[in-house]
């Protein structure tokens, strides 16, 4: 004889069925989409809960939209879009909480947005409505309806929908986990690919150290157009290691065993710039007892690296314009043109566009420069870049001076707090002033302090006269106004930069030079 299987025995079975069934779609596979709508179809099959919805965020973030469904078509899914707080959907996804409609034909709340009426039975239709909760936030809602009239309790449909929902909320919690593992991986192993595949030498041994995504992506902007000729404008504030990129796109280069010339635009007097770029003859003027070959020739095959290219003359912007032209320059006092073959890399920490629009920059030349603009980002802008640059650049300098000296993790915290306007180039003279003036092996947080404290206030190193604000009147100053140890000393805190040097001691660049020249410190 058969055992007789009562009604609320197949139940509790079919719940069992339910449950366990989803379960094993969540073994089977992590992709939401297939796993919710088996889910939704199997609380229909067995349960009577039709219709059922996920809604979830829109791309973008804006309103909420049914994602996943099971007997619904493509329109009334498209129709499902709601804003927080609108309907019953919409008060779900902003208060978090369940919401029951008893009956959808009597309640104002209710939008039947998504599934029109007359879609469904002729008697009482129930709707509820669960949110999906993530550690208190609302991920979204999951929606079925209900006939009313039936043997099943309610607390029963609620008790297994809860168990859904949860399960609903783990699919897409393990999902966007898994997601951003592997967008993760990936851009490892892209970083990792695009590492190996440089063949140039590694950063640390050029002085670029760092694993930021903006000095990153400066790199990788150096790596794509380092096998070509294309011009190279390096953009970003005095101080962010210029020179150092320039250096990295020569070696990654076809260049690579050429020569690599730099010429600080800045540090040349005015009147020696055409000889000093171009070269000159013998014999084309006083003191010309032989023939020099300038820089352009001198990095023929190579890179000429034009640092400080908004500190250039109008007049000679002209001519090297003609220059980048023509592929070819004459020396001075002499009237045969000479073919050149070099890459042009230039830098500024200047904005050229505002020193054209002064009329100090010519429009013609920064168009020619600026094929390839790469900006280098600050020192601020790579923070996490701070200890490994401190710990590089303090083993530098302990085999310069031949010193041993290390820092206490309050001074690396203090290092790594502090903002560095100067950027790398103000970090490293921190470091040096600390290395030289450390009284025992480890350098502590008070004395970083110290050195910090004196470079934001300009003392005891800064020059007698600090450069003015941005924008003041320059005083006149006689040409009598700085003397030899201050000038000096200035330059030595600029590594020669007559430029900055002429900034610090609040005179213009060719003041600075008439005042070097008086002094014959040529």
């Amino acid at each position: 004889m058969n055992a007789v299987v009562l009604p609320t025995e197949r139940l509790h079975n079919e719940e069992l069925l339910v449950i366990r069934e989803s379960a094993r779609l969540m073994g089977k596979s992590l992709e939401p989409g297939p796993v919710i709508r088996e889910m939704l179809h199997l609380i229909s099959e067995f349960l009577g809960l039709n219709r059922g919805r996920v809604v979830l965020r829109k791309p973008g973030g804006d309103g909420f939209a049914i994602r996943y469904a099971y007997g619904l078509t493509q329109d009334e899914i498209g129709r499902g879009i709601y804003r927080v707080g609108e309907g019953i959907s919409g008060r779900v996804l902003r208060d978090g909480e369940t919401v029951i409609v008893q009956d959808i034909d009597n309640d104002p709340h209710y939008l039947a947005r998504a599934i029109n009426r007359d879609r469904l039975p002729d008697e009482t239709v129930s709707f509820i409505a669960l949110p999906l909760l993530d550690e208190g936030g609302v991920l979204g809602m999951l929606g079925v309806h209900r006939i009313r009239g039936r043997s099943r309790a309610l607390a029963d449909d609620l008790h297994i929908l809860e168990i859904i929902a949860t399960l609903v909320t783990q699919v897409l919690k393990l999902n966007a986990h898994v997601a951003q593992q592997t967008a993760r991986l990936e851009h490892e192993n892209r970083e990792l690919k695009w590492a190996l595949e440089r063949g140039a030498p590694q950063q640390a041994t050029l002085g670029i150290v760092g694993e930021s995504p903006a000095l990153r992506h400066a790199l990788r902007q150096i790596e794509q157009v380092a096998s070509t000729e294309a011009t190279v404008l390096l953009l970003g504030e005095s101080g962010t290691g210029k020179e150092l990129f320039a250096r990295a796109l020569h070696l990654s280069s076809p260049r690579r065993d050429e020569p690599f010339i730099k010429v600080n635009c800045g540090a040349i007097p005015e009147n020696l710039f055409e000889s000093e770029l171009f070269g000159y003859e013998k014999g084309a003027f006083t003191g010309a007892s032989t023939a020099r070959a300038g820089y352009f020739e001198q990095a023929s095959g190579g890179t000429l690296f034009l640092d400080e290219i908004g500190e250039l003359p109008l007049p000679m912007q002209v001519k090297l314009l003609r220059v980048l032209q023509e592929k070819t320059l004459q020396r001075v006092g002499s009237r045969r043109e000479t073919p050149i073959d070099v890459r042009i890399v230039a830098a500024t920490n200047l904005d050229l566009q505002q020193q054209v629009a002064a009329g100090r920059f010519r429009l013609d030349l920064y168009y020619r420069l600026n094929i390839i603009p790469i900006r280098l980002p600050a020192l601020r802008e790579r923070r996490e870049d701070i200890r490994p640059l401190v710990r590089h650049q303090l083993n530098l300098i302990s085999q310069s001076y031949q010193r041993n000296v290390g820092l206490t993790p309050e001074a690396m915290d203090r290092l790594a707090d502090y903002r560095w306007p100067g950027n790398i180039r103000q970090l490293r003279n921190v470091l040096e002033r600390l290395v030289l003036l450390a009284e025992g092996a480890t350098v502590s947080a008070r004395e970083v302090e110290h050195v910090i404290r004196s470079e934001a206030a300009g003392a005891p190193d800064a020059p007698a006269h600090a450069a003015p604000a941005a924008g003041a009147v320059r005083p006149y100053l006689p040409a009598q106004s700085h003397d030899r140890p201050q000038i000096e000393q200035a330059l030595a805190q600029t590594h020669g930069n007559k430029s900055r040097a002429a900034q610090l001691l609040g005179l213009t660049l060719r003041q600075l030079n008439y005042r070097i020249k008086r002094l014959e410190m040529t």
